[in-house]
């Protein structure tokens, strides 16, 4: 056995918890993230945490919480027994080839096949569709833009809109319409074009601005969830879709953080009456255990772009990977076995009626609450309420709900800051979580508002060595900030 390059760490050190939490953080100061990790230190949030149950974790001095974080990408909390006793026996009995990238599985077949009759259970149209794997919701998108745009090679504008989130690599990015994270990468893909979210008249407008034979493409969240659970107008997606229909624009349906009951519904966009050309689908389908992505297509677009001996006009090397799709089609069967979207809307009715009572409440600390299924929001009042320049209201914005944050993790509740909504915090807890722990995390964030029933209580109660250290670091970011929900 060669020699091991000086202060190497085995699996099994890492496996039988030999790393002090200490330890942990300093070694992704050191080789990480670090200014990300920092920041999450100056809160105190940035673990390691430990899995307890799947619905709860805990730091490294014992103290637990109730885990409403992971960006809807947890539906069934931190390693689910069902997923983890499947993964089990999949390793265990599997034979099938790992990495199938020039030939058909058994794994990939299966979760095509139920993914099209999943979708066209809700919308017949699609009982011809097909699917492309990939290992992310960035990617995904991705995918939906080069299906799109080969099916309309002459157009050259894609339309997304205000406040939306479609990843961060640079086509999804593009229509992500956020200067923070735009900016520096700028130019960015040519094309991209912004209408307000729910306004049907402006995208009118835009379409006749630009012509509707220049645009290749739509891309809609069904429910915005990082510009802070915004819930379009009734009509709004089915009167896209009828727009979208006449002029021959295919419509993408963002369901990364919707779909797959999330909601309270299998797929929003088919709740809300749109009948989107393509679905892009990912973060539930890994079940928080490994990475899958999915772009659902009409198989009219999918053979313009993969047709005949350009069918591999478009790939992706760990798309369609056994384990990836093994785990998929589970998490599918688990979703379906227990009518997990019914669950979904039901905990979700009575989470938003709680949220509803504490805002009736507390009108100096929540200015506005949210929700559709197990995806709630709670917008904040700005800490400072004195009229402030656009960039520095952004930080007070961002500020509040990053304290917010903080006092939600101390009371025993992990939860999502929103990108696109500088002042709304999100929970998105497991869809299978348990009543009586989903009735607890009510209960503490119940206890958070009565602790702070006004929002200059969140600077109030913030340590001054705390306070200083985040002001320090918030002037190391970006000088553009994101117009928000002020």
């Amino acid at each position: 056995m060669s020699a091991l390059p000086s202060g190497f760490i085995r699996t099994q050190d890492v496996l039988h918890e030999q790393l002090s939490g200490q330890r942990v953080r300093e070694l992704e100061l050191q080789y990480g993230n670090e200014e990300l990790l920092y920041g999450l230190g100056v809160l105190g949030l940035s673990g390691p945490f430990s899995r307890v149950t799947p619905w709860e974790l805990e730091d490294e001095h014992g103290v637990r919480r109730i885990n409403a974080s992971g960006y809807a990408a947890m539906p069934f909390g931190e390693m689910p027994p069902a997923i983890t006793a499947f993964m089990h026996e999949f390793l265990t009995h599997n034979r099938a080839m790992g990495l199938p990238q020039q030939s058909s599985s058994p794994w990939r077949a299966a979760l095509e096949a139920n993914l099209v009759r999943l979708l066209a259970r809700e919308l017949p149209s699609h009982a011809d569709s097909q699917v492309f794997f990939c290992s992310s919701g960035t990617e995904a998108i991705e995918g939906a833009l080069k299906f799109a745009k080969a099916y309309r090679p002459r157009a050259k504008y894609a339309i997304s809109f205000g406040s939306a989130y479609h990843g961060k690599t640079l086509g999804s990015l593009s229509l992500t319409p956020n200067p923070e994270y735009q900016d520096i990468f700028r130019p960015l893909v040519p094309g991209a074009v912004t209408s307000p979210y729910g306004d049907l008249d402006a995208l009118k407008r835009v379409i006749r601005r630009l012509g509707p034979d220049t645009i290749y493409a739509v891309v809609v969240e069904p429910i915005q969830g990082e510009g802070g659970v915004n819930i379009p107008p009734a009509g709004f997606l089915s009167g896209l879709g009828e727009i979208c229909r006449r002029h021959g624009i295919p419509v993408i349906a963002d369901e990364i953080q919707t779909g797959l009951g999330r909601t309270g519904h299998w797929f929003e966009s088919a709740a809300q009456g749109l009948d989107p050309d393509l679905i892009t689908l990912a973060k539930p389908l890994g079940a928080g255990m490994t990475a899958v992505g999915a772009t659902i297509v009409r198989a009219p677009i999918y053979k313009t772009m993969l047709g005949g001996l350009s069918s591999k006009r478009h790939s992706n090397t760990f798309g369609g990977g056994a384990l990836a799709m093994a785990v998929g089609l589970k998490s599918l069967e688990y979703l379906i076995d227990n009518d997990l979207p019914t669950r979904s809307r039901e905990l979700g009715e009575i989470g938003l009626s709680r949220l509803q009572a504490l805002h009736r409440r507390f009108p100096q600390l929540l200015e506005a609450v949210r929700g559709q299924g197990l995806l709630l929001a709670l917008q904040f009042r700005p800490m400072v309420g004195l009229p402030l320049p656009a960039m520095l209201r952004e930080i007070v914005f961002e500020a509040t709900a990053i304290l917010a944050l903080r006092e939600l993790h101390l009371g025993g509740v992990m939860a999502n800051l929103s990108l696109s909504s500088k002042r709304t915090v999100r929970l998105t807890p497991a869809l299978d979580m348990p009543a009586d722990v989903f009735a607890t995390l009510m209960d503490r964030v119940e206890a958070f508002a009565q602790t702070h029933p006004n929002s200059r209580d969140l600077l109030l109660r913030t340590p001054p060595q705390v306070t200083t250290r985040l002001a320090a670091f918030a002037a190391t970011k970006p000088k553009k900030r994101t117009p928000s929900d002020g």
